[in-house]
C-alpha cells in the first residue's frame, strides 16, 4: 500500500474538539492513504487509546497509520510505520526493536540528506518544510528547489518520497509542478471544517503515480 500512497496527514489528538474518532474517520474517507497521530501532550496510556481508535479506522478503510518517534508506541501499537526526524533513532536502530514487516520513514531536510535516504535504509522519506510553518518552528524553508532537486535525482527510483511543510490546497500546484506527486500535509485537514472535503479536494489534484520501468 505504501507505493500507492500519496496523501499522508499528520494530526494531534485533537483534543481541543474531541472529535479524533470522527476526524480520522473522516480524512480517511476523502481520501487519505496515512495518518500519523502525533502529539505531544499525550501520556502514554492516553497516546495508546488514540492509536486503538486510529487503528481501527485504518483497518475500516484499508489505509495505513503511523507513530511518530518512539518504537516501543509503533510496536504496542502495532502501527504500520515508525516515521523518525534527523535526531531521533536512526533507521537501522529503530529496525532493530520493531516487529518484522514495520515500515519506517525518514525526514529529511536538504537535498544530500534525501540522497543519503533514496540509497540508504528507509521505506520511503519526506523532504521540507517547502515553506515555513508553524508546526516546526525555527525549521528553515527548504523551498521548492529542493523539491525541485530530489525529483530530478530520484527519478526512475522505486523508494516513495513525500513534500511537506506548508502544503496545502493553495500551494499544492506549485509542489506538483516541481516535481512531488506525494505529500504530507497537516493544518490543511486538521483546520477545515469539513476534513473530508478537504482531503477530497488535495486527493483529486494529485497526478496519477508514473509507472516505473525497470530493465
Amino acid at each position: 500500500m505504501l507505493q500507492q500512497a500519496q496523501l499522508y496527514l499528520c494530526t494531534d489528538a485533537r483534543l481541543g474538539t474531541g472529535d479524533f474518532d470522527e476526524f480520522v474517520d473522516a480524512a480517511y474517507r476523502g481520501g487519505v492513504d496515512i495518518i500519523q497521530l502525533r502529539d505531544k501532550h499525550l501520556d502514554a496510556g492516553d497516546e495508546l487509546e488514540y492509536f486503538e481508535l486510529l487503528a481501527a479506522a485504518a483497518r475500516r478503510h484499508g489505509r495505513l497509520f503511523a507513530a511518530n518517534d518512539r518504537a516501543d508506541v509503533a510496536t504496542l501499537t502495532g502501527a504500520d510505520i515508525l516515521h523518525v526526524g534527523q535526531r531521533d533513532l536512526s533507521v537501522a536502530d529503530a529496525r532493530s526493536l520493531l516487529p518484522e514487516g514495520t515500515l519506517v520513514g525518514l525526514s529529511t531536510h536538504s537535498r544530500v540528506q534525501a540522497e543519503q535516504a533514496r540509497l540508504g535504509d528507509p521505506d520511503y522519506y519526506c523532504i521540507g518544510p517547502v515553506w515555513r510553518t508553524p508546526t516546526k518552528p525555527g525549521r528553515a524553508p527548504v523551498t521548492l528547489d529542493a523539491v525541485r532537486q530530489v525529483h530530478t535525482q530520484s527519478r526512475g527510483d522505486a523508494k516513495p518520497w513525500f513534500a511537506i511543510g506548508g502544503v496545502n490546497a493553495e500551494t499544492l500546484e506549485q509542489v506538483l509542478d516541481a516535481g512531488a506527486n506525494r505529500i504530507v500535509v497537516v493544518r490543511a485537514i486538521t483546520q477545515a471544517d469539513d476534513p473530508e472535503a478537504a482531503a477530497r479536494e488535495l486527493r483529486s489534484a494529485l497526478p496519477p503515480l508514473p509507472e516505473l520501468v525497470t530493465a
